[in-house]
């Protein structure tokens, strides 16, 4: 495959084979999704073992700004933020009750 300059280096190599397999592949990702690295965000969230809730909360901030929404989407980080903790602080209210 020829390619330009500009996918000369390592990075882009990755991105241009991402973008290659996400085409051979037939799968439409929104504008939005693309940080333009050879990661995604769902790769960060893995990489450090994040949970649904926490996951959605990075998800929503990284791509606020590219959507179009960023308000509505920092609301719905939030929304999630709220969970996990309302989740935690529960669960912390039970292991202190079963300490008594």
């Amino acid at each position: 495959m020829t390619t330009l300059g500009f996918y000369d280096t390592e990075d882009n190599k990755k991105r241009l084979e991402k973008l290659k397999t996400i085409h051979e592949n037939k799968v439409m990702i929104p504008l939005h999704y693309d940080n333009k690295k050879s990661y995604d965000v769902i790769d960060f969230i893995k990489d450090y073992n994040l949970n649904f809730n926490e996951g959605n909360v990075i998800k929503y901030v990284a791509r606020a700004k590219h959507k179009g929404t960023h308000i509505k989407d920092l609301e719905k980080a939030i929304d999630y933020l709220e969970r996990e903790l309302q989740y935690l602080r529960k669960e912390q209210e039970e292991w202190i009750e079963k300490q008594k």
